[in-house]
């Protein structure tokens, strides 16, 4: 779904808004009840919903910013505020998790005895349950539309949450039914889970803040789409990375070495649009076009500027006076060497055989240049 950073703020926020009056409800609900139906557990459960909205106000933040434009000191906008928000909502994730399993081993370990909670706290939990499993839901079918880390990371705190509202729903039922270290059993386990999430997401973020590639079937997707266009010839250098919901790419392609700079650059754009057209996520593509593959073929850098050479090549003719009819040069850099062309009128006594020795002075004098590999010279 391409949207714009707007329409996605509104979507991040939309939801996020409806977390928020949730978590309101369900933790003034739980931390009222718990107290008065003696549930310990309920009353943890309520302090969980108010970290929600830590995470919820976080999540809000995250996306203001994460919308706004590109300036100048974030040519590449502020994508990466969601990442960043990601990481940290991770981090609170397993804090949670390995909260709720330091309390369950500990109420193991000494052994604690705890009263018997009202019977109402079991219908608190009940709705909790549900209520933050549908927000689960919500909140996941949104970020997967819209390609949001930061919702999917709310999501799963959401989901958090649903679980934690179970545990506590199997220790109210155990303490109801004789067996109060039911709930301990039940936390440690939902905890392992709470806490694999956390690291999953945690860990796929910071693999984005170190610039990790896209996965290879998605790499070999680019590059075959990239190959596909007729006047590419080869490609190397594909280099990918994501910025937030989106991806860009960098990519060095071969075409024809003595193509204009115009026509290389129609290949470029050609290029640039296929990857955008076909792909949602890709909204920056940089295409650099080589006449030749300087990974494999001896590199051009040491060889001299037009202006140093045509300064160098304007004195190896000064001695042929018609030479200084030449009113167009060309330049190929390839395989470490120059080719010359160049073209002047006719001259008037354009005999074949005055062309050719004109043809054969120029190629000599430009031969004598240690760079120059190749020079041809026309006539119009």
């Amino acid at each position: 779904m391409d949207l714009s950073k707007d329409q996605r703020r509104k979507h991040i926020n939309r939801v996020t808004y409806w977390g928020v009056l949730v978590n309101i409800l369900l933790s003034a609900a739980k931390l009222i009840g718990g107290v008065l139906g003696h549930s310990q557990a309920l009353v943890a459960d309520g302090l969980h919903s108010v970290s929600d909205l830590a995470s919820d106000a976080m999540v809000l933040v995250a996306a203001h910013h994460a919308g706004e434009e590109a300036d100048e000191e974030h040519p590449y906008g502020h994508a990466r505020f969601e990442t960043i928000a990601t990481v940290a909502l991770a981090t609170l994730l397993g804090a949670v998790g390995v909260g709720i399993a330091y309390d369950a081993i500990t109420r193991l370990i000494l052994d604690e005895s705890v009263a018997v909670p009202a019977l109402f706290t079991l219908w608190i939990a009940a709705i909790s349950i549900l209520s933050k499993e549908a927000l689960y839901q919500y909140t996941r079918i949104v970020g997967n539309r819209i390609r949001s880390k930061l919702l999917l990371a709310n999501a799963w705190h959401h989901r958090s949450d649903a679980v934690s509202s179970i545990v506590v729903f199997i220790g109210i039922a155990g303490a109801q039914l004789e067996m109060p270290k039911l709930d301990a059993y039940a936390a440690i386990i939902v905890a392992i889970m709470i806490i694999k999430i956390g690291v999953e997401l945690g860990y796929n973020s910071i693999q984005e803040l170190v610039d990790k590639g896209l996965d290879p079937d998605m790499i070999d997707k680019i590059r075959n789409v990239i190959l596909a266009h007729e006047d590419v010839r080869q490609l190397h250098m594909l280099r990918t990375r994501r910025m937030g919901h989106s991806a860009l790419v960098d990519v060095h392609i071969e075409v024809g070495p003595k193509l204009s700079v115009s026509e290389g650059h129609h290949i470029s754009e050609k290029v640039e649009k296929a990857l955008i057209d076909r792909f949602d996520e890709i909204n920056d593509v940089t295409v650099h076009i080589d006449p030749e593959n300087d990974e494999t073929i001896a590199a051009s850098i040491e060889l001299p500027l037009r202006s140093e050479l045509i300064d160098e090549l304007a004195r190896q003719w000064s001695n042929i006076p018609e030479l200084t009819g030449v009113d167009d040069i060309t330049l190929h850099y390839l395989d470490g060497r120059i080719t010359v062309e160049a073209s002047m009128p006719l001259p008037q006594s354009g005999t074949f055989e005055h062309t050719q020795v004109l043809q054969r002075q120029f190629r000599e004098a430009c031969m004598k240049i240690d760079s120059v590999g190749q020079a041809t010279l026309r006539f119009h």
